[in-house]
């Protein structure tokens, strides 16, 4: 599959504002994003060739929230890439959260000890923990219990939080994602970790047709989809059943909830890391 590699310059060029940035490309169909740690470096963003296009690309940088904030893109196709080495050289390092769990590569060396050590190349999909929604996600799996449960994860990116959710003591997860290489990398990646019972999906919401009820769902998208499709979540969901989401700024935490509501779901709480919001409710 051929990609587009969008280079991102920003000024001010920080962790915020790539944040931010990323949040909005990934609402148009960007799927893969490459930033230094202290974001200082350009962004790198990438979209499948059939779903690029410019001119949303330039719509969305002409509505970008954070006020004196000047960005410009070049971009040209995707070259093919050893994108573990790239990680490996340029970003990806090392991640503990809440001192409990660590997501470390193949490649690594040193890695810090944890209760939790979880194993991810990256390739080309989203969600090595180091994105503050993914994060998050993992701090709300390793606070809440998971064993003997059946969970659902809505677009699993790179698999992490399906395979943490196991490594808790989940009896089943179910990982969907409608991007192949996504698809691909969880297969790869719960391979590595040595778990079993992950059932991995290629589709979207649509694709829960097959299934019974979840006790857990995670779903880490974006706003506009988990608004069209949090009524296929809770539609799977027991009595008693959470439901985690994230993948939204704090701003849409409002209608966010007020949709969860309308579905007769109950809010539990919110958390947030540089504005980046994720919240847990639950079916009465």
């Amino acid at each position: 599959m051929k990609y587009i590699e969008y280079t991102f310059t920003t000024l001010p060029s920080n962790s915020i504002v790539h944040d931010v940035l990323s949040g909005i490309l990934a609402e148009i169909g960007f799927d893969s994003f490459v930033q230094s740690d202290n974001g200082e470096e350009p962004l790198k963003a990438y979209i499948k060739k059939e779903a690029d296009n410019a001119e949303l690309v330039r719509e969305a940088i002409a509505e970008f929230p954070l006020p004196e904030t000047n960005i410009s893109f070049t971009k040209e196709e995707a070259e093919d890439k050893d994108w573990n080495e790239v990680w490996e050289q340029n970003y990806f390092q090392p991640l503990v959260i809440d001192n409990r769990c660590v997501i470390a590569s193949t490649f690594h060396k040193d890695v810090p000890k944890a209760e939790y050590r979880i194993t991810i190349d990256p390739r080309m999909a989203f969600g090595t923990g180091h994105h503050a929604t993914t994060s998050q996600m993992i701090g709300q799996i390793l606070d809440n219990n998971m064993k003997g449960l059946e969970v659902l994860d809505m677009g699993c990116g790179t698999g992490i939080l399906a395979i943490l959710a196991r490594m808790r003591g989940a009896a089943h997860c179910v990982a969907i994602d409608n991007d192949e290489w996504c698809v691909s990398n969880t297969l790869e990646n719960i391979s590595l970790n040595g778990v079993d019972s992950i059932e991995v999906v290629e589709g979207d919401a649509a694709a829960l047709q097959k299934y019974n009820k979840f006790h857990v769902v995670i779903a880490n998208i974006n706003r506009n989809i988990l608004l069209a499709d949090m009524h296929h979540y809770v539609d799977h969901m027991l009595s008693g059943s959470l439901l985690f989401m994230s993948g939204f700024y704090t701003e849409d935490v409002a209608v966010i909830r007020q949709e969860a509501e309308r579905l007769g779901l109950t809010f539990v709480e919110c958390r947030s890391q540089d504005n980046w919001a994720c919240v847990k409710f639950e079916k009465p």
